[in-house]
């Protein structure tokens, strides 16, 4: 008995630290599985940082996810909207570690596309776009709300009838945003049209103010734009005539000109969708609201501003809210005179993005 308890004891000495290791790596196994994987997200801009517009404006709320939401980001200024370009910059990222990705211009999409399905395990969220797959989403904002409001005051505060709009690319977002405006130039001052210079970049403050001081030569005395640096407002400064910014409340930079701005607000959109993916909830789809959202708004009317603007704009607002004002609503022309959406007819969101024609009252054709 004492030689087969002898032999238990034995056997039960060499096989207890081997059970006991197992156990212990089970355990830290387990833990592992069910610790939350850190977030790093990589934003690729089209545009420096320090453009105090539309990258500018993304920039602000990756600082603000860092802070509220404690996760980690990269980024890279000026990348060419070109799909290998992307790719390359998508691959960079992740190798650093990132496991979301953030693309804030239309060009980069293809490049996104093609690097989601090659990393289904990274998130990716598009700004502008349209295209989706299980891991990628797109998003944007209804600007052209903000962008209806801002035409109130131009078409209130122009004496000569004629507003300039400097544009970047003849693309559905742009288009619709030059509409937009128009119609809301429209609803206060039916005799004012807009004059539209395309410049065909996004980012060149060189090129965007000469097509400010082209816009002045037609005899404009009001300038907008979708453009983002405050080149065109520089030139309705020098000048001396009105203008509106665009993506930031660009007051320092034309102090005497600006008079307002349609301005975005990312921080809400990217903590929600930051949240979901530490949660688990995450799900690709396709973002698109509007003032109700915070995600976009109407900057502060400086004194430059035409009397009763103001209050204009407030009701305008409150009835885009509410629904009463859908903006693109029939009857609307193109700038022929031809009808294309009848009578009480709302246009439809896939209408909206893949808008291609201008409505009666702008001037300048959509180049291709």
């Amino acid at each position: 008995m004492k030689k087969k308890l002898g032999s238990l004891l034995i056997v039960l000495t060499l096989v207890m630290p081997l059970m006991i290791a197992g156990c212990g790596t089970d355990k830290k196994t387990e833990t592992k599985g069910t610790q939350k994987k850190e977030i790093n997200v990589g934003f690729i801009y089209v545009g420096p940082v320090g453009d105090e517009g539309w990258t500018y404006s993304h920039d602000v709320a990756r600082k603000e996810i860092e802070k509220q939401l404690a996760v980690k980001t990269l980024y890279k200024e000026s990348v060419k909207e070109d799909l290998a370009e992307v790719e390359k910059v998508c691959e960079e990222m992740i190798n650093q570690g990132a496991n979301v990705i953030v693309g804030t211009s239309f060009g980069f999409m293809d490049g996104m596309e093609a690097s989601a399905a090659k990393h289904p395990e990274v998130k990716y969220l598009h700004a502008s776009g349209y295209k989706t797959s299980e891991n990628m989403s797109n998003y944007f904002g209804r600007i052209y709300q903000a962008r209806y409001l801002s035409g109130i005051v131009a078409g209130m505060k122009t004496k000569t009838n004629k507003i300039g709009y400097a544009a970047a690319h003849p693309i559905p977002e742009v288009i619709r945003g030059i509409n937009a405006f128009a119609l809301g130039v429209q609803s206060v001052n039916p005799k004012a049209v807009v004059k539209v210079k395309w410049t065909n970049t996004w980012y060149d403050p060189a090129r965007e103010k000469e097509a400010g001081k082209a816009l002045i030569a037609e005899g404009v005395d009001v300038i907008t734009q979708h453009q983002d640096t405050a080149g065109p407002l520089q030139a309705a400064e020098e000048a001396g005539i009105s203008a509106i910014g665009y993506n930031t409340d660009m007051k320092a930079k034309a102090p005497k000109a600006y008079m307002t701005s349609p301005v975005w607000n990312w921080t809400p959109y990217y903590v929600e969708q930051i949240k979901a993916i530490k949660a688990g909830t995450w799900k690709s789809a396709s973002y698109w609201k509007g003032l109700e959202s915070g995600v976009v708004s109407l900057a502060p009317l400086t004194e430059n501003a035409p009397t009763g603007a103001k209050e204009a704009v407030e009701k305008a607002k409150t009835e885009i809210l509410s629904g009463e004002n859908k903006i693109f609503v029939g009857p609307l022309k193109d700038q022929t005179g031809t009808t294309k959406i009848e009578k009480g007819k709302v246009m439809t969101d896939e209408e909206l993005l893949q808008f291609n024609w201008f409505v009666k009252g702008v001037e300048g054709k959509i180049e291709k």
